[in-house]
């Protein structure tokens, strides 16, 4: 929100190449109802399902995504609008990991949960959470135009940033409150910490790994011609960041750091280097 200082260029833009966090510190310690009693997976809009790749522009810049049941699916969870995925012309390049103009106006998310979502305290739980480590502040929608309905979901999926009307985010039953909080932290317009431009100084992605149709999850920003600088360094512990084994074909891993170890992935809540990068977008 306010208290890192960053550049003034990448202040300015629309979109990010870099990510939202500043540091490779321990995660806090974290409330109890958020420890999760089965192992964390990657989130998928779709789980099992690939669809036909296609290209596009996303903020003026190329970008691939998969066309799944009508939806544009983008790094495996986001869901794109078609004014997004549209050429747009005249915009500034993308020099940040999180939207600028797509922010929530004075950090109020305004929500309702559909009625027949089950285990709604995943939403509250996460909800609490976000409050807990950060200005953003959620308020049940009332007649407001702007709003994020968490509804039921074939996977965990969300719209990148305040796409303007009604959006979504969609929970199937095995999305647990961490999951949750990494949407949330998606409709907040995060991406996702593998990507960073600079992520080839701490982590090697090994392709060979990767399911077919899954690798457009690990494209860098900088390969689809965004520019920006990132912020701080890749944070391992991040909410938004893949596991070594994400989305792997055959049980090798697809992420490790420069030194050839794995790491976890983390879906307990959001680490320091989150706060703090959520802290400089709003």
């Amino acid at each position: 929100m306010h208290k890192t200082q960053f550049s003034a260029a990448a202040a300015l833009v629309f979109f990010g190449t870099i990510s939202l966090t500043s540091c490779n510190r321990d995660n806090e310690s974290q409330p109890a109802q958020l420890t999760q009693t089965q192992e964390a997976r990657a989130e998928e809009a779709y789980p099992g399902q690939t669809g036909e790749t296609k290209t596009g522009e996303f903020s003026g810049s190329p970008i691939t995504y998969q066309e799944i049941n009508g939806e544009k699916v983008y790094e495996g969870d986001i869901l794109l609008t078609a004014e997004q995925v549209a050429a747009a012309q005249g915009q500034q390049r993308p020099g940040s990991a999180g939207r600028t103009t797509g922010r929530w106006p004075s950090a109020v998310v305004y929500y309702t949960i559909d009625a027949a979502l089950p285990s709604q305290n995943r939403v509250t739980d996460a909800i609490a959470h976000w409050q807990a480590n950060s200005p953003i502040r959620f308020v049940q929608r009332t007649t407001q135009s702007n709003y994020v309905t968490f509804r039921v979901g074939s996977g965990c999926s969300s719209n990148i940033g305040m796409v303007g009307g009604r959006q979504y985010v969609n929970l199937a039953s095995g999305c647990t409150t961490g999951n949750t909080i990494h949407e949330i932290g998606h409709a907040l317009g995060l991406f996702h910490e593998q990507t960073r431009t600079d992520r080839d100084n701490y982590v090697t992605i090994l392709t060979q790994n990767i399911q077919s149709g899954y690798e457009g999850n690990f494209t860098k920003y900088s390969a689809l011609g965004y520019s920006g600088t990132d912020f701080g360094v890749l944070d391992f512990g991040s909410i938004m960041m893949y596991g070594s084994f994400s989305f792997s074909s055959n049980g090798q891993p697809t992420i490790v750091k420069k030194d050839g170890s794995t790491f976890n992935i983390q879906r307990t809540g959001l680490s320091a280097g989150d706060k703090s990068g959520i802290d400089a977008m709003y």
